[in-house]
């Protein structure tokens, strides 16, 4: 029996929690590009995970899906830093917990996956298996673990058996299978303007991809076209969504664009100021015109999910919601523009 505890492990409150749990690492491991710790935005940019994903069809278990970022944005960022990196999954729980326990007695945190309606202290019943936490301790007298999450200001003492509840779920997106990351940090950061460059062009790509074809009677749509797609599908929610269904498609978009760990405006908050930061080091013009683009695309996301709210008729604040919509497709394709001049003008 005993227990272990990283000491002294750095956290604030994050928008992400991929963004937000990396920047606490990189603060941790004493990375930055200046004096302070590098912002979640910051970081979010860096891993260059920028996307668009759209999906609405029958058994989805909900309205429909809206997606803001990709699924690499941890080993994209690692990748970029030089940051060591080893994705561990497994199905047997004590070989998954032996991983998390190796690494909190090496003194170094543990980067896991966890389904977050299995974490007590979230309280939520949206389930989501890729909800990153650090665990940074153990006590095994007491049968507990101590969490870092990015939606909580301090560190959370749960059961190991609600840790491993939330490690095995087989929920959406993908099953948890233990997954944790044995990460090792480097001694100094890379050049920042390749660092920058790489991460706006992944951004693109991000972008520019193509929807998977999911058959008959699903609207799959990604990238810059997406966008296109996704606003014209508004129009034909008036008729796939009836009365309370139509209160809930509306209600189930604010959640996708602010409230499901977005950081705000469906991510965009946060490439924007991954943009402004990098402004603040390299003033270059094609930074901050990519900055101030990204800035107004995320402000009009978060008017599309206010103008679902109120009291007025669904059918209105429907309308509502495609009226402001109208302009993202032409945002977008400039802030994927603006993206592009940015990684050739940083470009070594």
């Amino acid at each position: 029996m005993g227990g272990s505890l990283v000491a002294g492990y750095p956290h604030r409150l994050g928008g992400h929690c991929g963004s937000g749990a990396l920047r606490d690492l990189l603060e941790w491991a004493g990375l930055s590009y200046g004096s302070d710790p590098l912002g979640e935005g910051f970081v979010f940019g860096v891993g260059g995970a920028l996307s668009f994903s759209y999906l609405r069809g029958p058994g989805l278990g909900t309205p429909f899906y809206l997606v803001g970022r990709g699924s690499s944005l941890t080993e994209q960022l690692c990748g970029r830093l030089g940051i060591e990196h080893e994705l561990r999954a497994t199905d047997d729980p004590d070989e998954g917990w032996a991983w998390v326990r190796n690494e909190l007695d090496a003194g170094r945190p543990a980067l896991c996956w966890a389904e977050m309606a299995e974490l007590p202290y979230l309280r939520v019943k949206m389930r989501m298996s890729r909800h990153d936490i650090v665990v940074i301790g153990y006590d095994d007298d007491a049968g507990t673990v101590m969490v870092v999450d990015n939606d909580r200001p301090e560190p959370q003492t749960i059961s190991r058996a609600n840790l491993a509840r939330a490690r095995s779920a087989r929920g959406f997106p993908m099953p948890t299978r233990h997954t944790c990351f044995r990460l090792g940090f480097p001694k100094s950061l890379p050049d920042l303007r390749a660092v920058a460059g790489s991460a706006c062009a992944d951004a693109v790509r991000g972008m520019t991809a193509p929807a998977p074809a999911l058959g008959d009677g699903v609207v799959s749509a990604a990238g810059v076209d997406g966008v296109t797609a996704f606003v014209a599908d508004l129009d034909r929610w008036f008729a796939e969504f009836d009365g309370p269904e139509l209160e809930k498609a509306l209600f189930t978009l604010r959640v996708f664009v602010e409230k499901a760990g977005t950081g705000g405006g469906l991510f965009r908050r946060l490439q924007g100021e991954f943009l402004a930061d990098l402004a603040g080091q390299i003033p270059d013009p094609v930074v901050r015109a990519a900055r101030d683009v990204y800035q107004q695309i995320a402000a009009t996301w978060s008017a599309v999910a206010a103008a679902g709210l109120g009291d007025s008729p669904a059918p209105d604040r429907l309308a509502a919601v495609r009226h402001i919509a109208a302009a993202l497709p032409a945002l977008e394709r400039e802030g994927v523009e603006k993206l592009a001049e940015a990684a050739e003008g940083l470009a070594p």
